[in-house]
């Protein structure tokens, strides 16, 4: 299993990557709108996160046609190692399709449904993302779509990165079926490392050796 931060908020990204626990971060404009951010502050944000050693970055693509997002996706690629993410529309599958065949590491974005997962492993992109909560508060079982998307796709060539994800029962669900990869905003990130029954714990055994150290 692998952990991504989905923020572009640089303290969040700064403390939570000291824990060790993640392996990259992702970010789409509203993420980069919710940290007071633009595209124009892509570059250095990426040279940011990969100064800070994060290995993983992923970055979206702008427009909305085809050529708009092969566009916007070349002027990030220049940047460096990075994968593109590109919305599950007409005109984003065909642009990434087409970056597939130029070694670009691609992930569709804003995934709703098991067909569209379909669609991407045919094309051979590497990454889809389903909205779990998001579907959820559409009147969908964003739990199980996204269940259904695993058993549809298996593990290859392309792999679930579950995003919108509200609990940590929502990783442990979904883990348990096989999805792979998973993307969380602060707060839950921060939930899964800090468990409230866990702190309690461990301030009765620091209590109790204090009580013998006095």
């Amino acid at each position: 299993m692998a952990l991504y931060i989905d923020s572009a908020d640089r303290t969040v990204i700064r403390d939570l990557w000291a824990s060790g626990v993640f392996a990259g971060v992702t970010t789409n404009p509203t993420i980069l709108d919710r940290a007071a951010l633009g595209p124009r502050d892509v570059p250095d944000l990426y040279r940011w996160l990969t100064d800070l050693g994060v290995p993983a970055v992923y970055v979206q693509v702008l427009g909305r046609t085809r050529d708009e997002m092969l566009r916007c996706a070349e002027e990030l690629r220049a940047l460096g190692p990075l994968t593109v993410k590109v919305p599950a529309t007409a005109a984003g599958l065909s642009a990434a399709a087409t970056l597939v065949t130029e070694e670009a590491q691609v992930l569709l974005t804003a995934v709703y449904h098991p067909v569209q997962a379909l669609m991407a492993r045919d094309r051979g992109i590497q990454g889809v993302a389903p909205y779990v909560g998001r579907m959820t508060d559409a009147g969908r079982n964003g739990v199980e779509s996204v269940i259904a998307m695993q058993q549809a796709i298996g593990t290859e060539p392309t792999r679930i990165l579950a995003a919108s994800l509200r609990t940590p029962d929502d990783i442990t669900r979904l883990a348990a079926v096989g999805v792979p990869d998973f993307t969380l905003g602060g707060a839950l990130a921060w939930a899964v490392l800090e468990d409230e029954l866990t702190a309690q714990a461990v301030e009765e055994f620091e209590g109790a050796a204090a009580r013998h150290t006095a």
